[in-house]
């Protein structure tokens, strides 16, 4: 957890006079201390691109997608990445509502539809509206769950394996909606 300094300034305040100094180092040292990775590279520093293709609507090109794991083959239990780079503008609202669609279609008998809803929010305090060239990263961590990312920081980390399951599964399941894409990620001719 990061503080700003006011909020120093107010806990120096209230611990008294006499300990300002260890209190200051110790809660400058948890300022500059991050608690997870600042980019999606930190929490696979090892990785590799596996794979890769693009995305296409109607003959339009949406994003290009690579799968990062340091992992070969590809091991869907050992943490890994997928980074899209868009060519479109995309509201948050439409990135969510495509992924909780498809999702739903993969899982509609695995989950309820209260927890399709959590997830929507989930999603929506989770992504951002993209434009052309913009990047997201999806980190998914088996047994914890997931981080997205865009280029430079960290948006949101999701602490729940089975949304993590779900959502990656839109890209990597063997009933995802692009089975060629799917290919191409996983590195298969």
């Amino acid at each position: 957890m990061l503080f700003s300094f006011c909020c120093i300034r107010t806990e120096l305040r209230r611990l008294g006079r006499c300990c300002h100094l260890a209190v200051a180092a110790c809660l400058l040292l948890a300022v500059t201390l991050p608690c997870h990775a600042a980019t999606w590279r930190d929490d696979l520093p090892q990785a590799q691109q596996l794979g890769g293709g693009e995305l296409h609507w109607f003959g339009l090109k949406i994003y290009r997608i690579g799968l990062w794991s340091a992992q070969v083959p590809f091991n869907p239990a050992q943490p890994f990445a997928l980074e899209l780079t868009y060519e479109r503008n995309i509201s948050r609202q439409r990135l969510v509502d495509i992924s909780i669609d498809e999702m739903r279609r993969l899982f509609r008998d695995r989950y309820s539809e209260m927890q399709f809803q959590q997830w929507h929010t989930v999603m929506q305090n989770a992504f951002v509206d993209v434009k052309a060239g913009d990047q997201l990263i999806g980190v998914s961590l088996p047994g914890i769950g997931c981080r997205f990312y865009n280029r430079d920081a960290l948006l949101a980390e999701v602490r729940d394996p089975e949304f993590a399951r779900a959502f990656f599964a839109i890209w990597l399941d063997s009933r995802s909606k692009d089975a060629q894409l799917r290919q191409q990620l996983l590195g298969q001719p």
